[in-house]
């Protein structure tokens, strides 16, 4: 997949956050979700959206909102298009680089997480965040990886397709197949 900044960049300087915050929507142009539906192997995209609410908090930036998109996919079960719409909160801490890893880097200590731990923040970049990189990364988080148009069923299953076979027995029908021809 192409770099995302390249794709869909939106850079908000840090500085310019006020203290009491900054509601920040981005929207991808045209040309900007044919190229998204390209790198994610889309057929269309017809709205992509992140609207924000962006706090500046100690060390950093607390940034909540929600990725919206209407994009096409395709059914999995019948392969016809169909019209699907996304909605993914977002909630990121952004802070001034990876201090946490830097400081253990100094100290010769290892990183450990845990499942439990809260995610470390998100880098701030020169001091910039780039909401269209976040937008896209929650779009991606957010899609069906198998996508089924509304009201389409698998077709049922044949109970001997359910019905494990033993490798053996496998084995045995071949033989007994290879004995029929000698």
């Amino acid at each position: 997949m192409k770099r995302l900044e390249i794709l869909f960049s939106r850079l908000l300087a840090v500085a310019a956050i006020p203290s009491r915050g900054l509601d920040v929507k981005v929207e991808a142009s045209l040309e900007e979700r044919a190229r998204i539906a390209g790198a994610f192997e889309l057929p269309a995209i017809h709205c992509l959206a992140g609207s924000y609410r962006l706090v500046p908090s100690a060390g950093g930036v607390r940034l909540k909102g929600e990725v919206s998109a209407r994009l096409q996919r395709i059914c999995v079960v019948s392969l016809e298009p169909f019209e699907s719409e996304l909605g993914e909160p977002v909630d990121l801490v952004f802070a001034e680089g990876p201090a946490q890893a830097r400081a253990a880097a100094a100290h010769g200590r290892e990183i450990t997480v845990s499942l439990e731990d809260e995610d470390p923040p998100e880098p701030i970049l020169d001091g910039k965040i780039d909401l269209g990189a976040v937008t896209l990364e929650f779009l991606a988080l957010g899609l069906e990886p198998y996508p089924r148009k509304p009201g389409v069923e698998l077709p049922p299953e044949n109970a001997e397709d359910r019905k494990q076979r033993s490798p053996f027995e496998a084995l045995a029908s071949r033989r007994a197949g290879s004995a029929r021809k000698t």
